[in-house]
Order: C-alpha cells, then sequence, then structure tokens
C-alpha cells in the first residue's frame, strides 16, 4: 500500500482526503490510500514518518508550514525562497529516510488566476505559509503587496490601521487566513467593508463555505470574487506529481 496523508493541528475542515481518495477511486488506484494526521506537536516528524513506513509523501497546513522548514533534509529552491513548505516528499532507504520540501501553493495560486486580469496593488491578509506562498506569486506578477498582521512588524500594518482609503488604493485583497473558514462562517477579517466598490477582486483560500462572509461583502458591493476550491485542486493535483 501506498500511503499519503495531511498533517496538521485541526484537519476536520480539510478537503484533501475527499478529493484524493476520489482520485483514487477514479483512477482506478486501489494501491493507495489517504489519511488524515492531526499532530498537536511537529517536534517528532520523523518519529512519525518512521512509525508509518507506507508513507510516501504528505501535505502540510496549519499551522506548520513554516515550523516544519528546519526538520527536512532539503528544500525545493521555491519552497526556500518562501520559507513555507506545503508537500513533502518521504525518499526511503531501509531505516533511513530523507524528507524534501515543496511548495505546491505557488503552482496553485498562479495558475487560478490565470486569464484573470490582475491591478498593481495588493492586501494580503495574514502572514502564514500560505501567506508567504501568495505574496510570492503576486510579486511575480509585478503585483506590490502589503501585509496585514494582527502582529505587525515594520513591513506590515495592523487592521486598525486600516482605511477606506488604503483598501481603495488596493484592489486585490486575498484572505489567508483561517477567519470565516467553517464552523465560523459568520466571522470576517475585520476591514472597512463599505470601501470596497465594483473595482476590487476579493480572493478568500478558504473552500468551506463555498462562499465566506468575506466574500459574500464583496460580492454584494459589486467585487469580483473567488474561493480557494480552484487553488486546492491545482495544488494537490502539483503534489501528486511530486510523490510520483
Amino acid at each position: 500500500m501506498r500511503q499519503y496523508g495531511l498533517i496538521g493541528k485541526t484537519l476536520g475542515h480539510s478537503f484533501s482526503q475527499t478529493y484524493f481518495q476520489q482520485k483514487f477511486a477514479a483512477e482506478n488506484r486501489p494501491d493507495c490510500q489517504y489519511d488524515n494526521f492531526e499532530l498537536s506537536a511537529i517536534d517528532h516528524l520523523r518519529t512519525f514518518v518512521l512509525q508509518h513506513p507506507d508513507l510516501q509523501g504528505f501535505n502540510v497546513t496549519i499551522p506548520y508550514k513554516k515550523e516544519i522548514l528546519p526538520l527536512l533534509d532539503e528544500l525545493d529552491p521555491e519552497a526556500e525562497q518562501i520559507g513555507a513548505v506545503n508537500t513533502v516528499r518521504v525518499l526511503r532507504d531501509g531505516s533511513v529516510i530523507r524528507l524534501i520540501g515543496y511548495n505546491t501553493d505557488v503552482e496553485g495560486f498562479r495558475l487560478s488566476l490565470a486569464g484573470t486580469p490582475l491591478p498593481s496593488r495588493a492586501l494580503i491578509l495574514g502572514t502564514g505559509g500560505a501567506a508567504a506562498a501568495v505574496t510570492f506569486v503576486l510579486r511575480q506578477l509585478d503585483v506590490t503587496c502589503l501585509t496585514v498582521s494582527r502582529h505587525p512588524n515594520e513591513k506590515q500594518i495592523s487592521y486598525t490601521q486600516l482605511t477606506p482609503d488604503i483598501i481603495r488604493q488596493h484592489p486585490l485583497i486575498v484572505n489567508c487566513t483561517p477567519v470565516g473558514m467553517f464552523p465560523h462562517v459568520t466571522d470576517c477579517p475585520p476591514l472597512p467593508y463599505e470601501a470596497i466598490t465594483a473595482e476590487h477582486f476579493l480572493y478568500d483560500l478558504i473552500y468551506n463555505p463555498e462562499e465566506t462572509l468575506f466574500l459574500r461583502e464583496g460580492r454584494l458591493r459589486g467585487a469580483r470574487t473567488q474561493n480557494g476550491l480552484p487553488m486546492l485542486r491545482l495544488q494537490a493535483e502539483a503534489a501528486w506529481r511530486i510523490w510520483n
């Protein structure tokens, strides 16, 4: 049996297991399975991998995309530039394992924007691994990014510093936080939503629910909106190619 999986702290929100189970069924791959692994901490990653001898590779989600870096043996150059990993390939030589980290969020986000006209300025909500990948892609596309954080540093601003003018000056807003994810569907990032117009494009990496309150607030004001499901599917296929 070839085992794959997802590691994170809380995985009740995850769509990955269902996606890969359906993929394996559609492609007639009874030799493959995909499991969720909830880890309260990531410190003993190598022990975990050794305890699962059929594990060929795994995805990484909140909150371990950055924490996992020092535990890996090698980083793909792009993942190293980003400073975050969401896909790991497991190489085995007897009892010796080698863990190689990649970031398929980059490919997923980039391809999900294919054919979409982008403005020159964007607000990135959040500072985690997904936000790092999104910022990396947008800068490659010549979009200037301003990051909004609950705990800002000198290169970021806080939510309390957001003004209607800042919203108007940044027509692309990408939510890279879990705020609004099921079951907390009545939550949304604290923005001055009254400043959003039909000139805006709101992108939410969340895919459950299909329309978050963040996206709904944008849609009701005429903005283009997109959820994270296309990105999820695209990054999952990129991970599958890495594992195989």
